[in-house]
């Protein structure tokens, strides 16, 4: 409780660079995580490449004439 006795002594603009940074540093640390998240998932992009190959190997197939 003591911290926050010695955080009112502040002036108003030394608070609001407090604030500020704490602020911007919860944000910048979100952003961080969720980019390191996001980009970490490479499952679905080799998901993506085998169906379209598949796609393209059945597309293929069914677009060349059969002899009979």
């Amino acid at each position: 409780m003591s911290s926050f006795l010695n955080f009112r002594g502040l002036a108003t603009k030394t608070k609001n660079l407090v604030v500020a940074g704490g602020l911007s540093s919860f944000v910048f640390g979100v952003y961080f995580y969720t980019m390191k998240a996001v980009s970490g998932t490479d499952e679905v992009q080799a998901a993506i490449e085998e169906f379209e190959a598949k796609r393209g190997s059945e597309a293929a197939q069914s677009s060349i004439p059969s002899r009979s």
